[in-house]
């Protein structure tokens, strides 16, 4: 029997894998989901239930969260990393740490292959197989899904042929919940128009009433809620219950995906948005204009190659390096209004804050230079720009 391990997350596409591998091929299939955060432990009970139904070998969860924020998260909140300037990467850098986890998971147990539920036509089935070819060359890769081309409808009978149990309707949208958001796909995702309804989404609105919420960074990271001391996990985690009750963090990405065509996805990350915003302001007050700059285009580009797979790339540590070294200094508090499906900052206060009062106030007063200092630069400052049109009498016509 040939031992495969099936990165299994409990959904449509991994519960047709489970089932299909045993079943079909008699393969001796290994489960094992790789918890980012994004589920409660009521939750993987029932996974690992539905799970031990489909007569597979063994099931198993890694807790990877805490991993997660050290050696992803904590880069895309000091990037300030907003895919296409709207998604903050909520799927594709956790499917990097669970591909990892999932890789040396196979090599531990000495699986033969690792199987996922990956389609043809995503971004997942690349992060996958780029991961486990390099961290375990000699595994086979399967894919049923992508292989055999089925359709959501045709796994959905499948399973019902063979006595499966599951919210089928539920099902008809493709749901991954992580610490860092959770992505949405459905039929309204697959064409230009369509928005997704209010029930698609894993949190409902059931808060009206603004609330204010301030968020303290030490360095770049967040260090407490409201006052509230917390590690940064669970920061993030308080955010999100404070916040996803008001609807906010609901958006649709549209962007290039690695295999070269258009594709959408709804997604709701409160705190994501709430924390990349907040701590962008944080940085304005913080930062120097270049250091803001360079960071910028290296962000960007962090941003850009992590979502499609390439976290194992050394160019991504030393990017990481520049990143944190430019956090020496953003430490502060930022206050937040929370509304109905939306966000307002508020301001921020911080004793590295470079608006200070006593160098001049914008528009109204400076301490720092006079009058005459300020006609001596602008004469430097645009001196080349002069000198070119004068020499190419440019503007004789003008």
């Amino acid at each position: 029997m040939k031992k495969v391990l099936l990165a299994y997350s409990g959904g449509l596409d991994t519960t047709y894998c489970a089932l299909y591998l045993s079943k079909i091929k008699g393969f001796e299939v290994h489960a094992v989901m790789v918890n980012t955060g994004g589920f409660d432990q009521s939750e993987l009970s029932e996974v690992e239930k539905r799970a031990a139904a489909l007569g597979i070998a063994s099931f198993e969860v890694l807790d990877v969260t805490q991993e997660y924020y050290d050696k992803v998260i904590k880069f895309l909140i000091f990037g300030n990393v907003l895919k296409n300037q709207t998604y903050p990467l909520s799927v594709s850098a956790e499917r990097i740490v669970q591909a990892k986890a999932i890789a040396e998971h196979a090599k531990k147990i000495n699986a033969a292959a690792i199987a996922h539920g990956s389609t043809g036509a995503g971004n997942d089935q690349v992060r996958f197989d780029m991961i486990f070819q390099t961290i375990h060359p000699a595994a086979e890769i399967i894919t049923p899904i992508r292989d055999l081309k089925l359709s959501r409808e045709e796994e959905i009978s499948f399973l019902k042929e063979h006595g499966v149990q599951m919210n089928f309707e539920k099902a008809a949208y493709s749901i991954n919940k992580g610490i860092w958001g959770t992505s949405v796909g459905g039929k309204e995702t697959l064409t230009s128009h369509g928005s997704l309804p209010d029930e698609a989404y894993p949190t409902q609105f059931t808060k009206s009433e603004p609330e204010t919420l301030e968020i303290t960074f030490e360095k770049g990271e967040i260090a407490a809620v409201n006052g509230e001391s917390l590690d940064p996990v669970k920061a993030i985690q308080k955010i999100q219950s404070l916040a996803a009750p008001f609807a906010i963090g609901r958006d649709i990405h549209v962007g290039d995906t690695i295999i070269g065509i258009k594709g959408r996805v709804g997604f709701e990350a409160a705190a994501a948005l709430i924390i990349i915003k907040a701590h962008q302001l944080l940085e304005k007050h913080t930062l120097t204009k270049w250091q803001t700059f360079w960071k910028n285009q290296l962000s960007e580009f962090y941003g850009t190659h992590l979502h499609e797979g390439h976290y194992l790339d050394p160019a991504m540590r030393n990017m990481e390096a520049f990143m944190s070294d430019t956090q020496q200094f953003v430490t502060g508090k930022v206050s937040v209004e929370l509304l109905p499906y939306r966000f307002k900052l508020i301001g921020i206060s911080s004793e590295h804050d470079l608006m200070s009062a006593k160098f001049g106030s914008y528009g109204e007063m400076n301490t720092g230079w006079t009058g005459d200092d300020v006609k001596g630069f602008t004469k430097i400052f645009g001196n080349q720009t002069s000198i070119f049109h004068q020499v190419n009498k440019t503007l004789d016509n003008d």
